[in-house]
This record gives C-alpha cells, structure tokens and sequence, in this order.
C-alpha cells in the first residue's frame, strides 16, 4: 500500500513541478543518494548509417526521460556506454540495462557476473543474462502490439500495489518484452492469456536463475521498449518504480 501511494504522490507532484525542487519532494527516502550505473547506446557505432544514428538518437533521449525519473526518485544516474567494463559497476547501488544497447555486442555479457542488483528490459539479453533460457521467441522475446498485463502475484513488493489482474501499462498497444524465467523467479505479471510468458519478474539474491546460474545479487526485468517509458499509464509507473524499489533495497543483504 505504501509503494502504491508513494507512486500516485510522485506522478501527481511531477506533473505539476519540474526541476530539482519537484524532484526532492518526490524522493523515496530509501532511495536518497542511491548511485545507479546506467548503461545505455552513448556513442554513435563505426560506420552507422544515418538512420542508424537516429535511432541511436532517439534511444538516448528516451533514456534520459527515464534517468530524469529516477533522479526524481532521489537516485543519482551516471550514464555509461555499452562498451564498459563490468568491473566499473563496483560500488553502485543499481545497474540498468536499457533496451538501447546493441544486444549483439553484449552477447554473452559479463553484467551477469556483477554483484550489484540489476534490472533490465532488454529481452534480447534476457538470455546472457540468465534470466531466460536461450531459445528466441520460446524463452524470450516480444509481441508487436499489446498494452494489457495480468498481475498475478500483488502482494509481492514488486507489484507495487496494483491490484490482481487485468490492467493496462498503456493506452494503446506497443511492442512489450516477455521472458519465461526459471522456477526460482518471482513472478509478478505475465501476458493476459499466456501466463508462462512474464512482463514482470525478478530474482532473489542467491536464487537458482537459468542454466543453473545463482543470482549474485538481485535481478528484475521488466516489459518496456526503447521509448515507451513516456507512454507508461498510472499502475504501469507503480510497476517500473517497485522494480527499482525492490532491486535496490536488496543490496549488501
């Protein structure tokens, strides 16, 4: 209840306030100075095409609306490119890994291995993270155009107050990511009629993740696209805050 009224008063005061002013009354206490290593697309590939670098373009703007929204949350964001060292996210309370990146050059990624709470909602690394198995489109993948999730897991913290069932994250239908985690996952919202496949879950310090894998710290993934964060409705706002909620408040545990 408390994440669910903290998360109106946020959007109701942001809506009215802009700048470092709404951003502090905003704050989640718990969150107050919380270092997020934010990785997204910053430089322009060799030889990109200009289209290419619209995209890439486009991508960092819509990663910037969605680091204003954390830093309105009382988290400070460092942004970082695809092409970092793992290694750098020592010391942070929070690694991001936005649907930005190229997953093609992270196949294989060493931010499995960091032990920093981790939350991704890039599906196509959702498998070298081990947060899914490996099978495109079997274990992970997206669907062109829905805007309904079923939440069925509410009173985990990670549903942040939205009631069990049926709800719209938005007021049409985007592309939206899904996974099919392992069993050790908490599961919080799946696909309306299709609920092997998750929009909303996360992983445990220490919980058995795909292939075997343990979690070194926590792991939650979520359903957004490059640039739908700015679309999200009221309870799919709840969903994103719990989830950087829940995977921080994890650390040192």
């Amino acid at each position: 209840m408390t994440n669910r009224i903290n998360s109106v008063a946020r959007l109701m005061l942001l809506a009215m306030m802009s700048g470092p002013v709404g951003a502090a009354l905003a704050a989640e206490p718990g969150l107050a100075g919380k270092r997020v290593f934010y990785v997204t697309r910053l430089n322009e590939v060799p030889g990109a095409t200009e289209r290419h670098r619209q995209i890439q373009q486009q991508g960092l703007a819509a990663d910037r609306r969605v680091a204003a929204h954390l830093e309105s949350m009382g988290l400070k964001v460092t942004f970082v490119d695809q092409t970092v060292s793992p290694s750098k996210a020592a010391g942070f309370d929070l690694v991001v890994l936005s649907s930005v990146v190229q997953s093609r050059e992270m196949a294989d990624t060493g931010f499995k291995d960091v032990p920093v709470p981790l939350l991704t909602w890039e599906n196509d690394l959702m498998d070298s993270l081990r947060l899914t198995g490996r099978r495109k489109g079997v274990d992970y993948g997206e669907v062109e155009k829905e805007h309904y999730i079923r939440v069925i897991n509410a009173p985990h913290p990670l549903a942040g107050g939205v009631p069990a069932g049926k709800t719209y994250v938005y007021p049409r239908d985007v592309m939206m990511g899904w996974g099919v985690p392992a069993r050790a996952a908490n599961v919080i919202a799946t696909l309306p009629g299709d609920p092997d496949k998750a929009v909303v879950f996360g992983y445990e310090k220490g919980a058995t993740m795909d292939y075997d894998f343990v979690a070194p710290a926590r792991r939650a993934a979520l359903f957004l696209d490059n640039d739908t964060f700015s679309q999200l409705s009221p309870d799919g706002v709840k969903l994103f805050d719990a989830s950087v909620e829940w995977v921080v408040s994890g650390h040192g545990i």
